[in-house]
């Protein structure tokens, strides 16, 4: 959805551009407002980038990763995993991929995301 109102804001912003070019006028349209960076400084860089855990950390790691869902059991299955091959897991019991790239780019045979 964000993408789709980025463009119409950026189509948006063409068409009034064009329109005062044809009548001579130069508009300069403003940069986007950008955007608060989340702030993950309150989570330990060990064990979050990749190959930063040795193998016996990913239990304490999952459990922490797996502490909200309700299915525990194959998200403990499937972190464990994840974890043995890549060797990290990111932040936090949701999201926070991009921490660890082969965590967030190994996809079930359907495309779908194979880590949680």
């Amino acid at each position: 959805m964000e993408n789709h109102a980025t463009s119409l804001t950026e189509e948006a912003n063409y068409l009034v551009v064009s329109q005062h070019k044809a009548h001579g006028d130069l508009i300069i349209p403003q940069a986007p407002t950008p955007q608060p960076q989340q702030n993950y400084s309150h989570f330990p860089m060990h064990g979050i980038t990749e190959g930063s855990l040795q193998p016996q950390e990913c239990g304490p790691r999952c459990t922490g990763r797996c502490s909200k869902t309700a299915y525990k059991k194959p998200c403990m299955f499937f972190c464990q995993k994840c974890c043995a091959k890549c060797l990290c897991v990111p932040p936090g019991t949701y999201g926070n991929k991009q921490f660890c790239p082969c965590y967030n780019n190994w996809k079930t045979k359907r495309g779908g995301p194979k880590c949680p």
